[in-house]
């Protein structure tokens, strides 16, 4: 990846190929997915995935006629995937530091990402370095 990478999140159109298009669309213009995917929630899809260059993403998309895209910086750190309660350790800290996980994902090489307010970004990397938890 090149550069920091960013959550691209786009509300997909209500069409078959929209999700194929998504792909095409980031694929000719660069846009390298390093993680992340496509869920459907009350009756729309949207999908979330890291990228490793969100403005030039954005501008794809935006080409392509895709309105419903936003870019935001993201958190990413490293749990321990073999310990029964990691996740819900981390979870519990960050949500008694007043930090509101918006979406959470991996990455291709196992990191955990998290995608949280603007105004809470410096706040979540705090939580997570004060107890030794590594942000990648």
């Amino acid at each position: 990846m090149s550069g920091r990478s960013q959550d691209l999140e786009v509300v997909l159109p209500a069409r078959r190929d929209a999700w194929a298009e998504l792909g095409e669309v980031l694929g000719l213009a660069g846009v390298c997915l390093e993680g992340g995917g496509v869920v459907t929630h009350a009756g729309a899809a949207v999908a979330h995935y890291l990228v490793d260059d969100g403005p030039l993403a954005l501008r794809a998309l935006a080409r392509a006629g895709f309105d419903a895209v936003t870019v935001r910086d993201v958190v990413t750190t490293r749990v321990s995937q073999g310990v029964p309660g990691s996740l819900g350790a981390l979870a519990r800290r960050l949500a008694e530091a007043g930090v509101d996980v918006a979406v959470q994902y991996s990455d291709h090489a196992g990191n955990l990402v998290l995608v949280v307010a603007d105004e809470d970004l410096e706040r979540c990397r705090r939580v997570l370095t004060a107890d030794g938890t590594t942000v990648v």
